[in-house]
């Protein structure tokens, strides 16, 4: 199992939803950056479960206890460690899942894989949980990008069939996206908001989960970065935003709305504007040839529905090999989407960083 990610950075993410704790190592951070604990801890809120009627009613306070490579607030340069404790578990609502698979969730080819000894209890290692980790990472490396201009931010760009307002993908300000990077409910329109909530609880009351697409942008970053053919900055993110549960589609720009466009509709065309060279539209999201070319960096991912749903569906049995019905228990988001959005920045921030060192 490969829970690690990063060239130059690494991330390593360890622990279960239901073991003692949760927690991640990671190494080659720069030394000498003065993390603002704050801002850490308000981006691992945005994430954490049990705040809001949108998400599971399992509530854990998500608090980091880092154990080495912080000193005074200060990273020393040394591998930094940190562990969050589980303090609110359930596993009893799994006791049945061992023998009888949930449809849409990893417990069947996990069951193969590992051949059985696979931990059940909240989705063990597969569980959305471990993205905790991840956004105490990306909280680090958001902070240091900051600091040479580089902004991110996301939003809820779909749930169900209600859309939001998407991003001029040429010209995002950093006012927009520092305001969406501490929103607990992101979205660019202000009234779109009440319509969202009420598909997800439309969903909730049916016992029943909902997904969505969240947009992404970063901007500040400078022309050239990345690489071509299997170092694109699109495989660098994609291989990290698929390590996300629930992700199932990644796109860059227009994505596969460019099999609609004529060539001359999709290129970003050139001008010189203010001394510099600058492009007069975003197509491609703020990459060419797997490189950077210095327009916003944007692109979307597809968040696929809760798989865990209260509704009665059709399973198997792999103790006795014959067909049965299956009602989940436990308590579970009706749409993943508001919470996923800081794992959507965590992750790009990480990538970004890993990139620029």
């Amino acid at each position: 199992m490969s829970s690690v990610m990063g060239n130059n950075i690494k991330l390593s993410v360890f622990g279960e939803s239901h073991g003692e704790a949760i927690g991640c190592v990671i190494d080659g951070f720069p030394a000498g950056v003065e993390i603002d604990f704050e801002k850490v801890n308000a981006q691992m809120q945005r994430r954490a479960p049990g705040k809001d009627k949108a998400s599971t009613a399992r509530r854990e306070n998500d608090e980091p206890h880092i154990l080495s490579g912080v000193l005074n607030g200060v990273t020393t340069g040394s591998p930094i460690s940190m562990v969050i404790e589980n303090t609110n578990t359930l596993s009893g609502d799994y006791s049945d899942l061992k023998a009888v698979p949930r449809p849409g969730h990893s417990d069947y080819p996990a069951y193969v894989k590992y051949g059985g000894n696979n931990d059940i209890r909240g989705g063990g290692h597969f569980s959305g949980r471990l993205t905790a980790p991840i956004v105490f990472a990306g909280a680090l490396a958001r902070q240091v990008l900051e600091e040479k201009g580089i902004i991110i931010g996301a939003h809820i760009s779909r749930i169900g069939g209600v859309c939001d307002e998407n991003f001029d993908k040429n010209n995002v300000s950093s006012e927009l996206l520092k305001q969406l990077s501490v929103d607990p409910f992101a979205t660019v329109s202000t009234d779109i908001e009440t319509k969202m909530r009420a598909v997800i609880e439309n969903a909730r009351l049916k016992s029943d989960s909902v997904g969505g697409v969240i947009e992404c942008a970063a901007i500040g970053l400078p022309a050239g970065l990345g690489g071509n053919m299997f170092d694109t900055v699109e495989s660098r993110l994609s291989a990290a935003l698929f390590g996300i549960p629930a992700v199932k589609g990644v796109q860059f720009g227009a994505g596969f709305d460019f099999a609609k466009m004529c060539g001359s509709e999709a290129n970003d065309e050139y001008e010189i504007k203010n001394g510099e060279v600058s492009l007069l539209s975003n197509n491609n999201g703020g990459i060419l040839g797997g490189i950077t070319d210095g327009a916003p960096l944007v692109f979307s991912v597809a968040v696929k529905p809760t798989p865990s749903v209260s509704v009665p569906q059709k399973s198997v049995n792999l103790q006795t090999m014959e067909n049965e019905v299956l009602t989940v228990r436990g308590r579970h988001d009706p749409c993943i989407v508001p919470r996923a959005v800081s794992v959507v920045e965590a992750v790009t921030a990480f990538v970004l960083l890993d990139i620029i060192i």
